[in-house]
């Protein structure tokens, strides 16, 4: 189960959940969720059936707070983070890869405007249909996240490498290498 904390804020905000209503707002300021919106997300999809064997998660935790409800949320049902990837990316080189990228929203498939361009520019490669460019993948937003990202994300990577669970991974390597080490990292879990 893959569990991508944007994605579920942004499947929230386009049903007009209540949580989607709030997060709207917030993500389009480029600021942080707070933490209990993202945690009673989390909660509640780490109760779908798929995600009872185990869960990749995507941008959460994002602070100290959430790590350490996620480690309230696993124990409560016997479970434990296994381990924690850190990507690590250049602030310069992640605002050209993210201001860069398009989205076809139906089917969630990613372009690059440099690294992996449509077939037809500004097209879905598959249907055809128009790509989007989020509202959050701007440079502007983009550089209040990475913003908030070194003021409150940063910390739980001391957090995780004081249990023995973070692995920072070199993301400016090439695609290949980086997911050797991911796989190296995780693959006995996996299987």
């Amino acid at each position: 189960c893959h569990l991508a904390t944007g994605d579920l804020l942004r499947n929230a905000v386009a049903k007009g959940t209540e949580i989607g209503k709030k997060a709207k707002e917030i993500m389009e300021k480029g600021e942080l969720v707070p933490d209990q919106m993202v945690i009673d997300l989390i909660e509640g999809a780490l109760e779908w059936p798929e995600c009872e064997r185990g869960v990749l998660l995507d941008g959460f935790p994002r602070t100290v707070p959430q790590a350490e409800a996620l480690d309230g949320m696993f124990a409560g049902k016997g479970k434990s983070v296994d381990h924690v990837i850190e990507f690590r990316v250049d602030d310069e080189v992640l605002v050209e890869r993210i201001a860069g990228r398009r989205v076809h929203p139906a089917s969630g498939r990613s372009y690059h405007l440099k690294f992996n361009p449509p077939k037809v520019e500004g097209r879905d490669d598959v249907t055809g249909d128009p790509l989007i460019h989020r509202s959050d993948d701007t440079e502007e937003v983009l550089r209040k996240r990475m913003e908030s990202y070194h003021k409150s994300t940063s910390p739980i990577l001391e957090y995780y490498s004081k249990k023995g669970l973070l692995k920072t991974v070199d993301a400016m390597q090439p695609i290949g290498s980086v997911w050797d080490e991911v796989h190296s990292t995780i693959h006995s879990k996996i299987i």
